[in-house]
């Protein structure tokens, strides 16, 4: 250990000053209490004036027998002076001293004879309270017991942070005997820890006197090479009797299992943590792509490096109920691939939208055969084979490390729709059953989601389908009119739904043009819709005026049950170039006339069809050559953010060109109008009047 005058790396020489504070012998009380050759007082030390109350002038020149000692025991005291002058050897032992005040101490002495230069003799006392001493004594073999037998490492490191001593315990948790610690620095003695920051823990205890306490850090001793430990640490400074640093003592507790356990439960709260955030961030769409993608968002990084989501192609176009076919390959349509950082990894899974076959041999096909997961916790050499799709996707996945795979089937409503693959290639640990058990929680919670969306893309597909067979295709050309079209569906978020137009040809060159919207969406929405535009064209061909047509169809719309529709019907004539318009709840038409602003028709609203004997009123609008017409249902116009008000203005500010070409304005208003989560769909009509 180093000295009392040993200053700490940091600390100011010039703030400590000499030695004022207390010594260990000033503790003690030493007195020194040196007799001539006859035994009187030559030399008295003010600690022997503290022992014995005398002060020096008392003392000095008095025989020491007769001022210190009782009578009974003077013959022994004489002839204990007379052998350590004579040569005998110095002495040692506890004596009665006699104070001043007549009381009696128990003194330990240390007797010796001195000689000077010229040989004259002398008799050195060094005495000490000996209850003093005694409590000294009992402390310090306290303390060295408690440090031997103590079950917590304990250890002293000297202003330069070496080690000075270590107990048992910390021998048996270091696993090196105390020689091997002592004179060496911790870095040096256990190169395997977290050195840096416990030796920078300790420089500041030692230059702050602030004790640093249960400070935690892990790592590997000798004692246990091959695992892991965790180990609470305290650090206090150790200073002497004068208050100045002499060193470092450190505590160390094993706290290997709590920290095991400690870590487990964090474990647990994570993995409950990151179910009901799947819960929450699962299926939050209906679409197919974005839930397998949030699938892997939630797997990645929390439980694998990457994950990739694939559904047995079958599933996807198939009209029979999920499940694997029998046959020797599987085929697998790629629907996401998540990766936590670039890897070669993420080339060689299947790209997003492509298929792949597997046959038997694959654990992946294994997986949706037999509805389990199967866990690779150590991928070896041979394994990759059996994971990658063929030798260049496993020489891509031995490059990016791949050394734990786990698959997971995707099961709903108890039949296997498809696979969650994971990989671990930075993450060291292995996939253990815990692991199984989480990944299976999301892929079951997953799973519906996705087949919730692939039954609903089946639907919409379906819905689409009989919505596009209902619309006219090609419009029958008409007399003294220009047409353009567009129906667009709502986007991947919403539903297919009820609008729909028509352009019905009438005698005598006339045409009824239709814009309808069907509340509600899906097939039966589609349904609805096909009904009515059947029964607008049949009124409509029997050239009653649109008013008539409304009414009746009103009468129809209520037969139907518990619908609701808007509409909005024009029929022109060429040969007068008049229009008469009638609306049933719906949005008002927009004229445009060269050289004029677009402009909003103020038409008598109507109710809705299928609210059932409210009247309905037609209005008649003369229409030059190179008029407008525009009809469009409210999927055009309407959004969340923004009042209808606002919308129609956009709307007729879009307009400002009645010579632009029909198809040109549809797309225009398409493209500005719409929004990329629209979830209603839209029927768009322009009608532009030309010559006979």
């Amino acid at each position: 250990m180093s000295t009392a005058n040993d200053v700490p790396a940091g600390a100011d020489p010039e703030a400590e000053g000499p030695a004022t504070g207390p010594g260990l012998l000033d503790v003690l009380g030493v007195a020194a209490v040196v007799l001539d050759a006859e035994g009187r007082i030559a030399l008295w030390s003010p600690q022997a004036e503290e022992l014995f109350g005398y002060t020096a002038q008392e003392a000095l020149g008095r025989f020491a027998a007769s001022l210190l000692v009782d009578e009974q025991h003077l013959d022994i005291v004489l002839s204990l002076f007379q052998k350590v002058m004579s040569g005998g050897g110095p002495w040692a032992g506890v004596f009665p001293v006699l104070r001043k005040d007549g009381s009696t101490r128990l003194a330990e002495f240390r007797n010796m004879r001195l000689e000077d230069q010229e040989g004259r003799l002398y008799a050195l006392g060094i005495a000490s309270d000996q209850a003093t001493l005694q409590r000294l004594e009992r402390d310090l073999a306290l303390s060295m017991r408690l440090v031997a037998q103590s079950p917590i490492g304990l250890a002293v490191l000297d202003t330069d942070l070496r080690y000075v001593l270590v107990n048992p315990a910390l021998e048996r948790i270091n696993g090196l005997r105390a020689a091997e610690h002592v004179g060496r620095q911790v870095h040096e003695a256990l190169p395997h820890l977290d050195v840096a920051s416990l030796e920078a823990a300790m420089r500041e205890v030692l230059i702050s006197g602030v004790p640093r306490l249960n400070q935690f850090t892990t790592g590997r001793t000798p004692a246990d090479p091959d695992q892991d430990h965790a180990w609470s640490v305290s650090f206090y400074r150790l200073e002497d009797w004068a208050g100045r640093p002499i060193g470092i003592a450190a505590s160390i507790v094993d706290v290997t299992e709590q920290h095991k356990t400690s870590l487990a439960v964090a474990l647990a709260r994570q993995r409950l943590a990151l179910i009901a955030d799947a819960s929450v961030r699962i299926g939050t769409t209906l679409d197919l792509g974005v839930t397998a993608r949030e699938l892997g968002d939630i797997a990645v990084p929390q439980l694998a490096d990457l994950a990739t989501v694939d559904v047995l192609d079958a599933v996807l176009v198939g009209d029979h109920p999920p499940g694997v076919a029998a046959g020797e390959t599987v085929q697998f349509r790629a629907l996401a691939i998540k990766a936590a950082r670039p890897t070669p990894a993420t080339r060689a899974a299947d790209p997003v939208g492509s298929l792949a076959r597997y046959d038997a041999t694959r654990v992946v096909t294994q997986c949706v055969r037999t509805g389990r997961p199967m866990l690779l916790a150590h991928v070896g050499p041979q394994d990759l084979s059996r994971i990658a799709r063929d030798a260049e996707a496993a020489a891509l996945l031995a490059e990016a490390g791949l050394h734990s795979y786990l698959a997971v089937p995707l099961i709903a409503r108890g039949e296997v729709i498809g696979a969650l693959g994971l990989q671990r290639t930075v993450n060291p640990l292995p996939f253990d059953q815990d692991d199984v058990m989480l990944a299976g929680e999301l892929a079951a919670r997953a799973a519906v989601c996705i087949d919730n969306a692939r039954w609903y893309q089946k639907q919409r597909h379906a819905a689409l389908t009989l919505q596009r067979h209902l619309l006219p295709h090609h419009p029958t050309p008409t007399p003294g009119l220009e047409i353009a079209y567009r129906y667009q569906p709502a986007t991947t978020a919403g539903e297919v739904g009820g609008d729909w137009f028509d352009v019905i040809p009438l005698p005598d060159d006339k045409t009824a043009l239709v814009v309808g919207d069907v509340m509600g969406s899906g097939i039966n929405a589609a349904a609805t819709m096909g009904q009515l535009r059947t029964a607008a064209r049949t009124l409509a061909e029997l050239d009653l005026d649109p008013a008539a047509v409304l009414t009746r169809l009103d009468h129809t719309t209520t037969g139907l049950g518990h619908t609701m529709a808007t509409c909005v019907i024009a029929v022109y004539d060429p040969h007068r170039g008049r229009c008469r318009i009638a609306t049933a709840g719906h949005l008002p038409p927009v004229r445009t006339r060269p050289g004029q602003e677009p402009e909003l028709l103020d038409l008598p609203t109507g109710a809705p069809l299928g609210v059932g004997g409210v009247p309905f009123e037609a209005t008649a609008l003369d229409l030059e050559v190179g008029d407008q017409l525009v009809l469009y249902t409210d999927g055009l116009v309407e959004t969340r953010d923004q009042d209808i008000d606002t919308r129609l203005e956009a709307l007729t500010v879009l307009l400002d060109d009645p010579r632009r070409a029909l198809e040109e304005t549809c797309d225009l208003l398409l493209g500005r109008l719409r929004q990329p989560d629209d979830r209603d769909d839209v029927a768009l009509l322009i009608a532009r009047t030309k010559p006979l």
